[in-house]
């Protein structure tokens, strides 16, 4: 078998001029290459022996749109058994024809690709939900049987004091035979509470709750524009004469190959350099996929307060719909996962004072459940916004333009 890992370099160092050519990479590999360049090589290199099997943790980390492509169609030839760790949902759709899902300690396997599993998902935790919510309405009503059966036993009457023997023995027997029926009754309402099928309430999935406060609103009919831009670095020209417009309450997915200069666009923006025109009154909420505006010295609390425009309170419950609980938003930021540093970083940009939002990979360590979430508030928000992303399925559930970056333009 082979391994595609993120951290670890390729298990083999050359590969064939035929399989170079076909992923656009180097046949041998170097340490300088991008990380796209490095996972298509490594993808190259599992193809090029005899592997029977494919081990591939995220394999669409890092590269581009038109990379991502390549790797479903060589991966979709391959004839071999494929295990993939992926959070691309496009890509789990087009390759996989079984999901196994780790959930709560256990393994589950569902057939179909990941709409396919979504689907199978929610119906089975709708049953769940609905077999336990019958189990607990059954189980509450033999129980208030049986307290109402022990009750009547408890109000046969004894004889009167002065009813003859004779009578009284008449009645004690009535009584007797009454009582052991009741008895019976509840022994049989008991075995029935014994033998009910117990169902386990169902565990809650937690997934994270995101919102985007309402803020004052831009009336120019151009937000972002760009004029006559050039950038370089060193002797490497990233854009020459580009222009673009961005109009008020357009959705901008920004999109291009490795290396073309996307984000160094963004930053540009941001830092409104020459060329570069924003709307007055605009405040940008931009994130950056480096994280940079976390300070790893300060906890998940003091990093969103530095530039909150609300109060502790709201913050702190807005930090727990992120599933910082408690004490937990006391963690120093150095401490936290990929996916965590994430969530903190979305939290820190969207309790400012911003009306415009750039977003640089926002979805990269997020899980699939967190991504879902992302798209639906990034879909509902309705002031303007610009991002980059290599995930296809958020791209066209968001954008309502693209804007690509070919030949410095």
């Amino acid at each position: 078998y082979a391994f595609i890992s993120q951290l670890e370099p390729a298990e083999k160092q050359r590969i064939s001029p035929e399989m170079a050519s076909k992923f656009g990479v180097a046949t041998v590999w170097d340490e300088k290459m991008s990380g796209g360049e490095k996972t298509r090589f490594k993808l190259a290199a599992s193809l090029d022996g005899d592997s029977l099997m494919i081990f591939a943790d995220e394999p669409t980390s890092n590269i581009d749109l038109e990379g991502i492509e390549l790797l479903e169609k060589r991966l979709a030839e391959y004839q071999g058994a494929l295990v993939l760790i992926a959070h691309d949902r496009s890509f789990l759709d087009q390759l996989c024809t079984k999901i196994i899902e780790v959930e709560h300690g256990k393994v589950t396997q569902y057939s179909g690709n990941y709409s396919a599993y979504s689907e199978q998902k929610a119906k089975a935790r709708e049953r769940a939900q609905l077999e336990y919510d019958q189990y607990v309405r059954e189980k509450k009503r033999l129980e208030r049987v049986a307290v109402e059966i022990k009750e009547k036993g408890k109000s046969i009457k004894r004889p009167p004091k002065r009813m003859g023997n004779s009578e009284a023995r008449l009645h004690k027997m009535g009584g007797q035979k009454a009582k052991a029926s009741l008895d019976r009754a509840v022994k049989n309402v008991e075995a029935r509470l014994e033998h009910l099928q117990v169902q386990e309430k169902p565990k809650q999935q937690a997934s994270i709750k995101l919102e985007i406060a309402e803020t004052k609103q831009l009336y120019s009919k151009v937000i972002i524009e760009g004029h006559n831009l050039h950038k370089s670095f060193g002797d490497q020209v990233i854009l020459k004469e580009a222009e673009f417009i961005i109009e008020n309450g357009a959705k901008v997915a920004l999109i291009g190959s490795n290396g073309c200069g996307k984000s160094t666009l963004l930053k540009m923006i941001i830092n409104q350099e020459k060329g570069i025109k924003v709307a007055p009154g605009a405040a940008i909420g931009y994130f950056s996929q480096d994280l940079s505006i976390l300070d790893e010295s300060l906890t998940i609390l003091e990093n969103v307060m530095a530039e909150s425009i609300f109060q502790e309170t709201y913050v702190r419950t807005f930090l727990s719909r992120l599933l910082f609980k408690r004490e937990e938003v006391f963690k120093p930021v150095r401490v936290l996962s990929g996916g965590e540093r994430v969530k903190v970083s979305l939290a820190k940009m969207l309790l400012k004072d911003i009306n415009l939002l750039v977003l640089d990979e926002p979805t990269n360590y997020l899980d699939l459940n967190s991504l879902d979430v992302l798209e639906g508030v990034l879909r509902s928000y309705n002031r303007t916004l610009l991002f980059v992303s290599h995930d296809r399925r958020l791209i066209s559930a968001v954008a309502n333009r693209i804007m690509t970056i070919e030949k410095q333009k």
